[in-house]
């Protein structure tokens, strides 16, 4: 089934409009996705330092209830996702029990840069519902083999789209990633 919304959640270093989510916004919206781009609430506070993964996790829960409120639809029809931590996070939320209908995670922060020994891939085997990861093939915290290998732990189907020569900020390819996300999500309805 079509997600009736989705929530993104930003980056680390960013808010509710960075590109890629404006972008993916513009796309979906006039399809008649609701979507709800959010602030962490370190954001809202006016601080830099992200707060600890339980209270991000909390937001991410409390925006997917609010925007299956405005929808008009149960928790269950609601996408999550986002970029890099944004994303972690939704995916975290979804590993506690969320109810959601797909993940959607652009430049998964698979691990810190040059650290493939601090892997952020414990949750992934409860993950059993459609998971899209876009992400670039010189990214620092994922290369596409390291990515490919840890997803495969994933229950849920997955589908990995990447963009060439791009890196972690994806820079320049907002519409890209935009047209990607709109494309898959509507298209998790039709028949395979």
């Amino acid at each position: 089934m079509t997600p009736r919304a989705l929530v993104l959640a930003p980056g680390a270093s960013a808010g509710r409009d960075q590109g890629a989510l404006v972008a993916i916004d513009q796309v979906l919206t006039p399809l008649g996705v609701v979507v709800r781009r959010m602030d962490f609430p370190y954001r809202r506070a006016g601080r830099k330092a992200p707060d600890k993964a339980p209270v991000l996790v909390q937001a991410v829960v409390e925006e997917a209830e609010a925007v299956a409120a405005e929808a008009g639809c149960a928790a269950a029809e609601v996408a999550v996702g986002g970029r890099s931590m944004g994303g972690r996070m939704c995916s975290l939320a979804v590993a506690e029990g969320l109810p959601a209908a797909a993940l959607v995670l652009v430049s998964y922060p698979l691990h810190p840069p040059g650290r493939r020994d601090k892997m952020r891939t414990e949750h992934f085997p409860t993950l059993s519902l459609p998971c899209l990861f876009v992400s670039g093939t010189r990214d620092a915290f994922g290369t596409p083999e390291e990515l490919t290998a840890a997803t495969a732990a994933i229950p849920g189907p997955v589908t990995h789209e990447w963009l060439d020569g791009r890196d972690h900020g994806l820079r320049g390819c907002d519409a890209r990633v935009a047209a990607v996300v709109a494309s898959w999500v509507t298209g998790l309805g039709r028949p395979g």
